[in-house]
């Protein structure tokens, strides 16, 4: 590792992209244990463990948006910082860093209040039953507790990540869900403490992890280091770290309200069972989406630096690596979960209903797992080249103009199983986003590149 600089700009693209993303896509399947270790154990408590699963089911609203907020503030903050080390400006790298970890320890204070206030209402309205309000509140009440963790370590993590430190940022993770699997069977089966002991055992893994991110961060071998010189918010900084990070924020944040309209109408089309088969397909369609940000993240770092530094064709070489990753590691998980869905099922339940009923729909909601690939490269690009309202136009389209919508239009075009045609949404929303991604992204990006080959001060 060199000054977190040289290397972004001179390895050949095919294989930095490899070093960075591979890390980041293990950390990412790795983050993923956290919470679906949670839904693995608690789905296999006997005699409850359906009902339990359905009321973590309604808690991931709630929990999909304290990682929202984490990444409102990284995934922009960290593409900046990027961007001003490729042009040789650390001064505003650190402070951007420095802005960003006070703006975290903000919305943490909030986000923790308002959970620990209001956390049932929340769960009522995002589709628990009176069969599962107490599974889901009994987890909630202790998450809340860990908010602050999980937006450091989240937030933090990127700033390593974007200097090129992809390992560091592959352990941070790491750490966490180790620790997690470990002390899951402990408290949720050893202390016989359930759903609660499952969410204790989540907060003091994260715990860990957030140790690590800030022992790095506050060390002496970061590149960018969290200096309190810089803590004072200026909103020159700010500002558009917030509007940069806007798109992965309402990807995010759309997903829970998105999983909100889910629950409620199969609540009311499927009952419970319908809304536990959500839980599991969510917890699938995480396998295809964190991966495929984890290599957006792996690339974010060649593509910033080399955009800042103006050297389009390792940007354009950078991005179709990227593009051809994440097609062919869609299209391999869409060949697993269209083949045996009901492994997929099991891994979560051992309720033989629920996951023959699981099966059924999985090859349904997933259909257009497939396309995901060209979506995420495409928006992942997007945040990398700083274009923020590019990437926040198509992170709207897939969820709000498309899915929200159709979320209650299918459910009147295919009337003879509603709770199916609630499925069905999914893959046709999916389709019709990859379309317009696509489309915008072949026109601005092609603008962007012509940019920068006609800048004088272009790298060569």
């Amino acid at each position: 590792m060199d000054n977190g600089k040289g290397f972004l700009a001179t390895e050949p693209v095919g294989k930095l992209l490899f070093r960075l993303a591979l890390p980041t896509v293990v950390a990412q399947l790795t983050n993923m244990l956290y919470n679906i270790v949670d839904r693995i154990y608690i789905g296999h408590i006997p005699e409850t463990g359906d009902l339990a699963l359905t009321g973590l089911g309604v808690c991931l609203p709630l929990i999909m948006i304290v990682s929202a907020f984490a990444a409102l503030v990284s995934n922009g903050g960290a593409p900046r910082a990027s961007i001003f080390m490729g042009a040789g400006d650390k001064t505003s790298a650190e402070k951007t860093l420095g802005n960003c970890f006070v703006t975290q320890l903000i919305v943490s204070a909030v986000l923790t209040a308002v959970l620990l206030i209001w956390n049932e209402e929340f769960l009522l309205a995002f589709g628990a039953s009176e069969n599962t309000i107490s599974y889901a509140t009994d987890y909630m009440n202790v998450y809340a507790v860990g908010t602050v963790f999980v937006q450091l370590t989240l937030g933090m993590n990127a700033f390593i990540t974007a200097q090129g430190f992809a390992t560091t940022g592959m352990l941070s993770v790491f750490i966490g869900a180790v620790a997690n699997i470990i002390l899951d069977p402990i408290f949720i089966f050893a202390f016989d403490m359930g759903v609660r002991g499952a969410a204790i055992a989540t907060v003091i893994s994260q715990a860990a992890s957030c140790a690590w991110v800030l022992a790095f961060l506050f060390g002496k071998r970061t590149c960018l280091r969290i200096r309190p010189a810089c803590f004072k918010p200026e909103p020159k900084i700010v500002f558009p770290a917030l509007a940069l990070g806007l798109s992965t924020f309402v990807m995010q944040a759309s997903e829970s309200v998105i999983l909100v309209c889910f629950n409620s109408s199969l609540l009311k089309y499927g009952g419970d069972i319908a809304v536990g088969t959500m839980t599991v397909l969510s917890s699938v369609m995480q396998f295809a989406l964190l991966p495929l940000q984890g290599l957006g993240q792996g690339a974010q770092p060649i593509v910033s630096y080399n955009y800042g530094a103006k050297n389009a064709a390792r940007v354009k070489a950078a991005f179709k690596r990227l593009l051809i990753a994440s097609v062919s590691y869609a299209a391999v998980l869409y060949v697993l979960t269209m083949s045996v869905p009901q492994l997929f099922a099991a891994m979560f339940t051992s309720s033989e209903p629920l996951i023959g009923y699981t099966s059924r729909v999985m090859r349904i909601y997933l259909a257009a797992m497939v396309l995901m690939g060209v979506q995420m490269a495409c928006q992942m690009t997007f945040v990398a080249i700083g274009n923020a309202r590019a990437s926040i136009l198509v992170a709207v389209v897939r969820k709000f103009v498309l899915l929200l919508p159709l979320i209650y239009i299918m459910p009147l075009i295919i009337t003879s199983d509603k709770a199916l045609a609630v499925y069905a949404a999914e893959p046709v929303a999916d389709a019709l986003a990859v379309t317009f991604t696509a489309v915008l992204f072949l026109i601005l990006f092609k603008k962007s590149m012509a940019k920068l080959d006609k800048d004088p001060t272009r790298s060569n």
